[in-house]
């Protein structure tokens, strides 16, 4: 089932809870807020990149000590959002910059991330890069 209202009778549409969680997401990760970006994910969630699957305590930890250091991160036109049930995809490109071990990196990428409704809130269990090919 596609497109739901809101279970929360706000008149918000669950595509636009997942964005609003997504872009908060975002605003944590360039705050380097790791209990914050933390709490947007599921104990469960992986990132999928280049090098295979990466666990939450990894990505968390690295922002946490400050090896991972996110210093913007934009969506490059609309999000493209999809609910399934209480679960819902979203699929946008997004440009990036920060430090990863002190050195200086900037990302134009494609991401997915996937959100499941638990316990009243949108968790992300999954996301998954890839770079922009121009």
């Amino acid at each position: 089932m596609r497109g739901e209202a809101s279970a929360y009778g706000d008149g918000m549409s669950i595509e636009s809870e997942v964005l609003e969680v997504s872009v908060g997401w975002d605003a944590a990760l360039v705050r380097n807020d790791a209990e914050a970006v933390g709490a947007v994910m599921d104990d469960g969630w992986v990132y999928v990149g280049s090098t295979g699957a990466t666990p939450k305590a990894d990505i968390v930890g690295w922002i946490a000590s400050g090896q991972l250091a996110h210093h913007t991160m934009e969506t490059v036109g609309d999000a493209r959002v999809v609910s399934y049930g209480d679960s819902v995809i979203v699929t946008a490109r997004k440009q990036s910059s920060g430090t990863w071990d002190g050195v200086a990196y900037t990302a134009d990428e494609w991401i997915s991330e996937v959100y499941v409704r638990s316990d009243g809130r949108w968790l992300c269990v999954l996301s998954h890069k890839c770079p922009v090919e121009v």
